[in-house]
């Protein structure tokens, strides 16, 4: 393959070959092979190809069938209203009995909704809609008998307490949802295409529910062609013995923390311990001050292994910097909350606490190495959307959210990028002999910097191959 009239981010004009999944030759002059596939840059910017740190693939692609149902597609009571209306009409007739499944509620829309709520708006159809924390499930009358029944798959997982019942309130009740479902894992097709629409050759599953099972129907995919990228897989202690294949890794052991429920810290040493022992890092979720704190303190109790890494570290004021720096851990970040959800932040978090949200600046002074990723599904998997707002901090509406945290358009783009098992250690370079993972941009970078949110990809390689072009 042969990338010609591309523009290097320093501004250097480049043609590059390619030849076995690697840089073959870079140059001002390449002449075309007979038959050699050209992909033609016109002046278009030639970057690494990019990596998100953190998202949730199997959800990603469930959602892409979902329908929307909080900001900023949807704001209002009258709007959900009405867009799940619409979809139990144009889905009704032989699919009556099919699932309504939305995602991305927040209680702006339209309070505590729950399964009264639903059963007003849509009485004849099963309708579960996941919070946009992804903790809680709305399930309507309809859906809960339909997960209760006699007839529904059996399941080892534990039920929902009655009064959750009652209310049709659920929380963090996956296992018991999918047990109940049955069915299959859905098509990474659609979402492994997406991303690579974004320039996106790489992610990260940070599901902290991924088994040996899970790891293993990755690498199924991805043996058949099935994933468009190349993956890292988090997950729990079974996946300590899994075997890497040509684009599916293991990742570090997830911790997932919860300010309400905290494991002893001896419980959460003892993982941490098992974890370093089996040649694995951790990756903890840390979305509170406290949470943070706790799981410093316990990684400074089992020692600190390169690589160990903060999930989120949402709300990081300047001793928690600290305490982070000095223990040499990594954060992960998702700056692209702070456009997406930052109006309702700057309405619902304490004004104190508001310049501390999804820090950047304030991490990279402190020396703390710093990636990104959407946190897909949740968040919105454009990369570009989420660099912006690195930069811009400002919401959907405007505001400012933390002005003094903003990077640099160079260092935005930094996060998305680096050793997948080593995030915030740089970025990857182009030279002969480097891994053939690019996008390509539709304008020079000296142009795609000053407004990266209109940026468009208009060709992503990955390993070689050219897997998507716009």
């Amino acid at each position: 393959m042969l990338i010609r009239h591309a523009v290097l981010q320093d501004g250097t004009f480049v043609n590059l070959r390619i030849d076995g999944g690697s840089v073959a030759a870079m140059g001002t002059e390449l002449p075309a092979r007979p038959g050699e596939t050209v992909i033609d840059a016109r002046g278009g910017a030639l970057l690494p190809g990019l990596h998100d740190h953190h998202l949730h693939l199997l959800a990603l692609a469930t959602s892409l069938e979902s329908l929307r149902c909080g900001p900023p597609q949807v704001s209002t009571a009258e709007e959900l209203r009405h867009r799940l209306a619409e979809r139990s009409r144009a889905t009704a007739g032989e699919q009556d009995q099919d699932w309504i499944r939305g995602i991305g509620y927040h209680e702006s829309v339209a309070g505590e909704i729950d399964r009264r709520w639903l059963d007003r708006v849509v009485p004849s159809r099963p309708v579960r809609i996941q919070h946009r924390s992804g903790r809680l499930w709305v399930i309507n009358s309809r859906g809960l008998e339909r997960l209760c029944s006699p007839t529904a798959a059996a399941t080892m997982a534990q039920a929902p307490q009655s009064e959750e019942l009652a209310t049709g309130r659920i929380f963090d009740a996956d296992s018991w949802l999918r047990e109940r479902l049955g069915g299959h894992p859905p098509s990474l097709g659609h979402a492994s295409a997406v991303l690579a629409s974004h320039g996106i050759t790489g992610v990260t599953d940070a599901s902290a529910r991924n088994t040996r099972c899970d790891y293993e129907h990755f690498a199924e995919v991805a043996a058949r062609d099935g994933l468009l990228q190349r993956l890292v897989v988090m997950g729990d202690a079974s996946l300590d013995a899994v075997a890497p294949t040509e684009h599916v890794r293991r990742g570090p052991t997830k911790i997932y923390l919860r300010e309400s429920a905290l494991p002893v810290a001896e419980q959460l040493f003892a993982t941490i311990t098992h974890s370093h022992a089996a040649g694995r890092t951790v990756a903890i979720h840390c979305v509170t001050e406290t949470e943070v704190v706790f799981a410093a303190a316990a990684i400074a109790e089992a020692g600190c292994q390169p690589g160990d890494r903060i999930e989120h570290a949402s709300v990081a004021p300047p001793d928690v910097v600290a305490l982070l720096a000095g223990q040499g851990l990594t954060v992960v970040t998702q700056p692209n909350f702070i456009r997406e959800r930052g109006d309702a932040y700057l309405a619902d978090v304490l004004a104190r606490e508001r310049p501390w949200l999804y820090r950047g600046r304030g991490f990279l002074d402190a020396g703390i190495r710093l990636a990104a990723g959407t946190d897909a599904p949740l968040g919105d998997p454009n990369p570009w959307l989420a660099m912006q707002a690195a930069v811009d901090r400002r919401t959907l509406n405007g505001r400012m959210l933390g002005e003094d945290e903003s990077l640099s358009p160079e260092e935005a783009l930094s996060l998305f990028s680096g050793d997948p098992l080593a995030p915030g250690r740089g970025a990857n370079r182009i030279a002969p002999g480097s891994t053939a993972d690019f996008c390509v941009l539709d304008r020079p970078w000296s142009a795609a910097r000053e407004n990266l949110a209109a940026t468009r990809v208009s060709a992503t390689v990955q390993g070689g191959r050219l897997v998507w072009q716009g």
